[in-house]
């Protein structure tokens, strides 16, 4: 059994990745290090639900790939403004990211190809930038520690409550005084109060309004995560890291 198959929790592998993005928060292959590390049962069992759902067992029946959808940016930009599809179009151009960016630095290859559980997995893996929209979350420090604990609460990943902890961590001692400990905590009773988004049709939600989308899901609005993040910038301490107010 490979390391991305082991179901055993490797709590030094975790410590380097941590240590890693500590120094580098953009270093993305570390985030799935980190996953891989801490992962433990939690995928076995999630996917075992996913096989219970109506959408999960049209995913795997067809090996449906989310990615192949999110890829077509094409079809994307296409759809009418104020969807979730054409959010996601509009958010990636912005950040100038792709799926097929997010999938090279991912170490998924190490699945055995077209297997349920690595459908699955890549399919989890899609879902990131997704959650920024759904979530209302920026790729600021801010909003990577607020999808980091949406979707802990959401999948149960110890890998992400890790870096929404660490991430809030570091922000609060950069930005004393600011709530962000509250605004991370708020983003994950807001995951664990929405349906649950694994189990999502998300091929046909990119054509759905975003407004109705998060209604059907119960995903209600942050309260404190926008005020937060003006305050964090306007604060621009001098002796922070400047990606913190970035």
């Amino acid at each position: 059994m490979s390391r991305t198959t082991s179901t055993h929790l490797r709590p030094i592998a975790a410590l380097r990745a941590i240590r890693a993005l500590i120094r580098d928060r953009e270093d993305t292959r570390q985030a799935f290090l980190l996953m891989d590390a801490l992962r433990g049962k939690t995928s076995v069992r999630q996917l075992a639900r996913f096989r219970t759902t109506e959408v999960g067992r049209a995913v795997l029946a067809e090996r449906r790939r989310l990615f192949d959808r999110l890829a077509d940016r094409g079809a994307l930009s296409a759809l009418p403004p104020g969807t979730l599809g054409r959010a996601y179009y509009d958010f990636m151009a912005t950040e100038n990211l792709s799926a097929e960016g997010l999938a090279a630095v991912s170490n998924l290859d190490q699945l055995p190809p077209g297997e349920d559980m690595t459908l699955f997995r890549e399919r989890t893996r899609e879902m990131h930038d997704l959650l920024h929209i759904v979530g209302g979350y920026g790729r600021d420090p801010l909003g990577e520690a607020c999808v980091g604990a949406f979707t802990f609460a959401q999948t149960g990943l110890k890998g992400f409550g890790v870096i929404a902890f660490f991430g809030a961590m570091r922000i609060a001692r950069a930005f004393p005084g600011h709530r962000v400990r509250r605004t991370v905590f708020e983003a994950y009773r807001r995951g664990r109060r929405a349906g649950w988004l694994i189990g999502a049709d998300w091929e046909k939600l990119l054509a759905q309004p975003l407004a109705e989308m998060r209604a059907q899901f119960n995903i209600k609005p942050s309260t404190y995560y926008e005020p937060a993040l003006t305050a964090i910038r306007a604060a621009r301490a001098p002796d922070a890291p400047a990606k913190l107010a970035a």
